[in-house]
């Protein structure tokens, strides 16, 4: 463990004056050590404010440096979801170490929310809500609010529970309460229908799919009785959201995901999250070269196809590319769902034909200007040869589009993340699969010519 350092650090008073986003800015700027010097020395206040922002780098490294009285006296002051993300990031010993110190309520607490799968409502939720029985008044429940206010993370909406059961009933927004008249009932002010909610289990793209659908800056998770465990906040919702579309966004680009900004990636770190992806492709590419080697007699007798390879290739592998990002993008909102995957052929189909007829029209017209332009002699039989190109993109675009737009369904049903389904995955599948495409359609409309 590193030693802190015992005389104040220079930059704490300024540190001390910023709002938490600018602090963290340029804390994450820092050496670590120089970081946790001034997290030591800041007033716990103003620390916890910056340890509950998850845009703070490394704050499980942080705060295993700090002494342990500091270190537990800010994870009882935060956020027990983010307080519970921090104790992930740590290490057995030091999670051991600073969770001997919590209190039990809080231990408890933090020790349930870690037992969730990642990526669900349960692992996003916050237990610092406000609850109320549902036969309180308007008056009762806003002395409430003002007494427990700073101990929860979020006040906008209160939940209104059966006062027997325990069971959610309504739910009413800080807004509404404050406009009520103070012996009126809390259940007169609260919404009439029941509330959006969901379960530990629920994914968090169904959750930022709900908050989005109806408004809301909370939505409660419940159990099977309907006890509300937790709620998951819009903010919470959107930074969980973020770090996946980093991923996603990391895969798609054919790369191992980030788990740290990119100036701060090791080199051999940065070398071994690209290179497994790049050799699975370069080997999936030497299938390029086998389709050639197997049609190298019709190379020989027409060398002009060669010219049009890179084209044809790059455009399908352009329209597959293309598909996929739409399709992931759809998939990831919840517009679409597996048993919809015919629908999108259908659709795709059409799609890729008419977006080969335009490409196949502007390479055959290329291929005639340059022909009766003089800029370039294709030989005797350059309409036919405009002829397979042409046929050839309306070929492995359709084939492109339709490849591209399954494979996410594909890897969804298998249990795979459909933002696996890369660009470069998707272009090295179509390269091959083109090349058979335009040597089987030269055969057919070259045959006895220029083959």
């Amino acid at each position: 463990m590193t030693q802190i350092l015992s005389a104040e650090h220079p930059d704490v008073q300024a540190f001390a004056s910023l709002n938490s986003a600018d602090a963290i800015e340029r804390l994450n700027a820092l050496d670590r050590d120089d970081v946790a010097a001034i997290l030591a020395q800041l007033p716990l206040e103003r620390a916890i404010a910056i340890f509950d922002r998850p845009e703070l780098h490394h704050a499980g490294e942080l705060i295993a440096q700090l002494p342990a009285a500091r270190a537990t006296a800010l994870l009882e002051g935060m956020a027990d979801d983010r307080a519970a993300d921090v104790l992930l990031e740590l290490g057995d010993g030091d999670r051991a170490r600073l969770s001997g110190g919590l209190r039990a309520g809080t231990l408890e607490a933090l020790r349930r929310l870690m037992r969730y799968a990642p990526r669900t409502a349960g692992s996003l939720m916050s237990t610092e809500f406000v609850s109320v029985p549902a036969d309180w008044t308007v008056a009762q429940t806003l002395a409430y609010v003002r007494r427990v206010e700073r101990s929860r993370e979020t006040v906008y909406a209160i939940y209104l529970l059966d006062p027997r059961s325990h069971e959610l009933e309504r739910m009413v927004s800080l807004r509404r309460l404050i406009a009520g008249e103070a012996d009126e009932s809390v259940r007169a002010v609260a919404q009439p229908t029941d509330p959006v909610w969901v379960g530990t289990g629920t994914d968090q793209e169904e959750v930022a799919r709900l908050i989005r659908l109806h408004d809301l800056l909370a939505i409660p998770v419940l159990d099977e009785a309907r006890h509300v465990l937790g709620v998951v906040t819009v903010d919470d919702v959107l930074d969980a959201l973020i770090a996946e579309s980093t991923e996603d966004v990391h895969k798609f680009g054919g790369v191992e995901a980030l788990d740290r900004p990119y100036m701060r990636i090791g080199f051999l770190s940065m070398i071994r999250k690209r290179a497994g992806w790049l050799s699975a492709l370069f080997l999936g590419e030497m299938l390029t070269a086998s389709a050639m080697q197997h049609y190298e007699d019709e190379l020989a007798k027409a060398i002009m196809l060669t010219l049009f390879i890179p084209l044809i290739m790059s455009s399908g592998g352009n329209s597959g590319s293309q598909a996929t990002s739409l399709l992931i993008r759809s998939l990831a909102l919840g517009e679409l769902r597996l048993r919809d995957w015919w629908k999108v052929a259908l659709r795709e189909i059409p799609t890729g034909l008419v977006l080969g007829s335009i490409l196949g029209a502007i390479a055959l017209l290329r291929i005639a200007i340059w022909q009766l332009g003089g800029i370039y002699d294709y030989g005797p039989h350059w309409m036919l040869l405009a002829l397979t190109v042409a046929a050839t993109l309306v070929g492995i675009v359709t084939f492109g589009s339709l490849s591209g737009s399954m494979l996410p369904f594909v890897l969804q049903r298998l249990g795979f993340d459909p933002a696996s389904a890369s660009a470069p995955f998707v272009a090295t599948l179509v390269d091959v699969t083109g090349l058979v495409i335009y040597f089987s359609i030269a055969a057919l409309i070259l045959g006895g010519t220029m083959l």
